[in-house]
């Protein structure tokens, strides 16, 4: 692992979360794919060499539940979804260097040979430890054949992780108040030997790891917490037939019936895949040793409900393997559909393969998925917003821009003007190349779309501002020099987005006559002179109508109606995040909840009202009480662009000492007052009469706004 800025003379891979193997692939999947692709193809072109490799998950339990309900082979069952996804994905320009899965004969053989090496070490141990059993059904019971209580939070919890609380990691026997998913009976713990891997013993290394890793700050900082609450030895063994054999000595009873638990198979398949890819390729072209055993670049993109699993469990495990670790964890936040969770139970999703029957352009979804919010923010999704974004700033901004542009030049020098490009654009220009490098090395895939959004914005406004219609007959050099800068600049946009739009950025590289592939070039290259001559060029981007959009929206509400009266479950493993449903809530307990609140106001104001409040995340720096006020607190809040000083009546109600660090939400655009002789330029938003601090579930970067 190092921290040199990107490129390095070092080989990268990125690698994604492996989607598994049981189910419809949908936009909150694609958040991942798309952004892991994205970033591979920004790293290329820095001059990176790097790989992008993934594979399907097949083992686990739900992959044997689900075939054994539809009376097939566990292998069958995971293998077909794994042709899916080998369709699916390139239909949405995910272009994987390897895409393998976690059955077969490569990974399957690593696994065992990295936890032969752990145990050769002395980093697994055998132990005697509960596990639930299913007295109906004469069997143990594997972790997703369990449903109960999280010891931690409270909130219900699956044998393996605390999926709609806490999101903890659970080890066998830790989940309180026990029913078995085959019966729907309770279950009881009784005594079984299994596997541990000694991750407490690696509590030293994990901390220093985290203290070099890069990526978003939730993989930072999150993991931390589970250090200080004291690491817990991870079983790694199940009492299940599908999966892969855990690898002992003829001699080893223990192990002879159990199978490795999924999460340790699964992120072998990320070297397992790149090993693939130089098998394929060759060393000379891409070395797989080099960048997991001796030195590399390991970025690895994942969504934030397994965050627990890349920063504690796999860095642990690569280590006392002899394997490198990781440079980067990047994780996504989650997708909700109309401000609402994502649930895949009732339908409320955007499904991979609906998207595509409905005629969109992959490049669509790509540009909106990596362009809203950042990396690490949860992201919401609605046709009224994706049309919304497409028509802003893809028809309006980037391809205006370019047809404009070009139909000018095609239709009056039949090309690229023989003219030099301006020092103002060249200075432009290479700005935003600075700002994409800058982007990628943040792990900001919002910064790189933007940094190509706003060239042509500027591009827009510059042949605007000079308005070469009116200038060829009257200066036809000035005209001259205007379209040859336009046509520079779209060849720039053209560069710089192509790791978010790749398809539409290789149809606009043909259009102004270069050859190749622009996922071949490099960020210089967006300053090479674009070919004397090129063809009418035609638009790229078409506008998305109000009466398409409606025709959407009604079919999703019939969707999600439908499913809701039938109650229908499609069995896969959901990113449900339903936090406002309330269906279980009774009218009395809804009453009783409500008695002591104000009542709602009845006058209404207008969305455009809401729209001139400027509120934003702030953090707190300082924080003292005013000298003579009761309760007013002096605070220093950093919202991004600059600190604000702020008062307010908090001074009883908080530790003032404990206040610096935290998050707030700050009204940004209120009109200055002074209070006992201190000026207040903002106001700190709380709720109820304890001035409980708004603040954001997720990890918003200070200075975003709240919409």
């Amino acid at each position: 692992m190092s921290n040199d800025e990107f490129p390095t003379d070092r080989p990268a891979v990125v690698t994604c979360g492996l989607p598994y193997a049981n189910g419809d692939l949908h936009i909150g999947h694609l958040r991942g794919y798309i952004g892991a692709d994205a970033f591979n193809r920004a790293l290329k072109t820095l001059g990176q060499q790097t790989a992008y490799v993934c594979g399907s998950d097949m083992h686990g339990t739900p992959v044997a539940v689900n075939a054994e309900q539809q009376g097939v082979d566990p292998a069958e069952f995971a293998l077909d979804w794994h042709r899916q996804y080998e369709e699916t994905f390139p239909q949405f320009n995910v272009e994987f260097d390897n895409y393998g899965h976690t059955h077969d004969e490569t990974n399957t053989e690593l696994t065992k040979e990295i936890v032969r090496t752990l145990d050769e070490e002395g980093h697994v141990y055998e132990k005697e430890i509960q596990v639930a059993y299913d007295p109906e059904a004469d069997q143990y019971l594997p972790d997703r054949y369990v449903e109960g209580t999280c010891p931690y939070c409270g909130e219900k919890a699956r044998g393996d992780e605390c999926d709609e609380g806490c999101q903890r990691h659970l080890e066998p026997g830790e989940v309180e108040n026990p029913v078995s998913s085959i019966t729907g009976n309770p279950a009881e713990y009784r005594e079984r030997a299994h596997k541990f891997f000694e991750v407490s013993a690696f509590e030293e290394y994990l901390t220093e790891f985290l203290d070099g890793l890069e990526g978003t700050s939730n993989a930072r900082n999150q993991p931390r917490q589970w250090i200080e609450d004291g690491l817990q030895d991870w079983c790694i063994t199940r009492d299940m037939d599908w999966g892969i054999d855990y690898p002992g000595d003829a001699d080893d009873e223990t192990g002879s019936d159990l199978v490795l638990y999924v999460w340790v198979d699964a992120p072998i398949e990320y070297i397992s895949s790149t090993k693939q890819y130089t098998e394929r390729v060759g060393a000379d072209e891409y070395d797989w040793e080099r960048v997991w055993t001796e030195e590399g670049d390991i970025v690895h993109v994942i969504g934030r409900d397994i965050i627990q699993h890349h920063t504690i469990f796999w860095p642990a495990m690569l280590e006392g393997a002899g394997y490198n670790a990781p440079r980067a964890v990047a994780a996504t936040g989650f997708i909700t559909i109309n401000g609402k969770g994502l649930s895949t139970s009732r339908n409320r999703a955007i499904w991979a393969n609906e998207y595509l029957e409905e005629g969109f352009h992959p490049d669509l979804l790509r540009y909106y998925l990596t362009t809203t919010g950042g990396l690490q923010q949860d992201v919401d999704f609605s046709w009224n917003a994706f049309q919304e974004k497409v028509n802003g700033e893809l028809v309006g901004t980037v391809g205006n821009f370019w047809y404009r542009s070009l139909l000018f030049a095609y239709r009056n020098y039949e090309g690229t003007p023989e003219e030099a490009v301006s020092a103002e654009v060249r200075e432009r220009i290479e700005g935003a190349i600075g700002d994409v490098r800058e982007s990628v090395n943040e792990y900001d895939l919002r910064g790189i779309g933007r940094a190509a959004t706003r060239l042509a914005q500027f591009g827009n406004e510059y042949i605007q501002r000079n308005e070469p219609w009116k200038l060829t007959d009257d200066d036809p050099e000035r005209a001259a020099q205007v379209i040859r800068d336009c046509v520079q600049i779209a060849k720039a946009v053209a560069v710089l987005l192509e790791p978010i739009t790749p398809d539409k950025s290789q149809r606009l590289w043909e259009q102004i006559g270069e050859d190749g592939d622009v996922a071949d070039v490099h960020l210089e290259d967006a300053l090479e002179t674009p070919p004397r001559n090129f063809d009418e060029p035609g638009e790229l981007f078409a506008k998305i109508e109000d009466d398409r959009v409606d025709e959407l929206n009604e079919k999703l509400e019939e969707r999600i109606a439908a499913a809701t009266d039938g109650d229908v479950d499609d069995g896969t493993e959901s990113d449900d995040t339903d936090a406002d449903e309330s269906d279980d809530m009774t009218d009395s307990e809804s009453e009783t909840e409500t008695d002591d609140l104000e009542p709602l106001l009845e006058d209404r104001i207008s969305f455009d009202d809401f729209q001139e409040l400027d509120i934003r995340v702030g953090r707190i720096e300082a924080a003292e009480g005013i000298e003579g006020a009761d309760d007013l607190a002096r605070l220093e809040v950093d919202v991004g662009f600059e600190t604000r000083q702020v008062v307010a009546g908090i001074k009883q109600l908080h530790d003032l000492s404990e206040l610096p660090g935290q998050k707030c939400v700050l009204l940004v655009n209120m009109e200055p007052a002074e209070l006992f002789g201190v000026e207040s330029n903002g106001m700190i938003l709380a709720a109820g009469d304890e001035a409980d601090l708004l603040t954001t579930h997720g990890d918003a970067a200070v200075g975003e706004k709240v919409r």
